[in-house]
């Protein structure tokens, strides 16, 4: 069983305006209301290929129950601890570009905290991988992510940005993954190998930073190596980021090697790419993707066992 958690979790609205322009009056050609999170979505496409999983973290209010309405009605096992306040909403505009925006998510207390590490303690002991995905909201620690992971007694996979990702790797994640801006966040540089090799330093066990089009740049304990499509695949990114997370996430469960993690991981993130929607994508599509995939080594300057 793999266990997502979303501590931030949200009801998703994606609006396609293909022909969407600031500043004027824009006609939504089409609307698609989800549960949302960053862990929600890799729960979702875990739940797709057919992998077991729970998607578990905080939800509250009249939001909360639609995110676990959505869920329970999409077939994707939770077990969410709740909150007083309001879950979030996010609104995605999906039109020339793609624009995001995002609440900032319900005031949690240390008593929910604290509840909601009961809970988290119990799925994890079950758990052959654990995910930690998205943003903190207001009330979390900062370190929340980092506390996690060391209470997981099996693998950890970390999609965070900011505050929470440079704090959560002092958790020694066996995987972080984040992309290119966030890694220039949480290493201080700009330079993506530089930033990989920071992440590596700092605990993580191994990096797998997301790089758009141009595919990813992993730093692991089998060594570097660089993964892509043979050329970018139009449409919605925002769930491509999920969708690789979700491979990583089965390959660590299933002992997949690295080479084959990444082409896999590439493949279904640009599955995702096609979908309109965050957290689905056509499966059928994956084996042509996968076909598409390229792989190469680098020289290696920091790859070397996690301790």
């Amino acid at each position: 069983m793999i266990v997502t958690v979303t501590l931030n979790a949200a009801l998703d609205d994606t609006y396609e305006v293909p022909d969407a322009r600031p500043g004027e009056v824009n006609r939504v050609a089409a609307v698609h209301r989800r549960p949302g999170g960053k862990g929600v979505n890799v729960a979702r496409v875990l739940h797709g290929l057919g992998h077991e999983v729970v998607a578990t973290g905080l939800v509250g209010g009249a939001a909360g129950r639609r995110i676990e309405d959505g869920l329970a009605a999409s077939g994707v096992p939770a077990a969410f601890s709740p909150v007083a306040a309001e879950s979030r909403r996010t609104v995605t505009i999906v039109g020339p570009e793609v624009t995001m925006y995002c609440e900032p998510g319900p005031l949690v207390t240390d008593v929910e905290w604290r509840a909601f590490l009961g809970r988290y303690d119990a799925l994890a002991a079950d758990a052959a991988v654990v995910v930690l995905s998205g943003s903190l909201p207001p009330g979390v620690p900062p370190d929340a992510y980092a506390e996690l992971a060391r209470r997981a007694p099996g693998p950890v996979v970390l999609d965070a940005d900011g505050e929470a990702l440079r704090l959560g790797v002092a958790g020694r994640p066996d995987v972080v993954k984040p992309n290119a801006a966030e890694l220039a966040r949480a290493s201080g540089t700009g330079d993506t190998a530089e930033g990989v090799r920071a992440l590596r330093a700092a605990g993580a066990g191994a990096v797998v930073a997301s790089l758009g089009p141009d595919g990813v740049l992993a730093d692991t304990p089998d060594g570097v190596l660089r993964t892509s499509l043979d050329r970018p695949e139009p449409g919605n990114p925002t769930g491509a980021g999920d969708a690789l997370v979700a491979a990583l996430a089965a390959g660590l469960a299933g002992g997949v090697p690295w080479p084959d993690r990444l082409r896999r991981a590439v493949a279904l993130a640009a599955c995702a790419v096609r979908s309109p929607v965050a957290g689905e994508l056509d499966a059928a599509a994956l084996p042509a993707l996968l076909a598409r995939v390229t792989l190469r080594s680098e020289e290696s300057h920091a790859a070397r066992p996690h301790e």
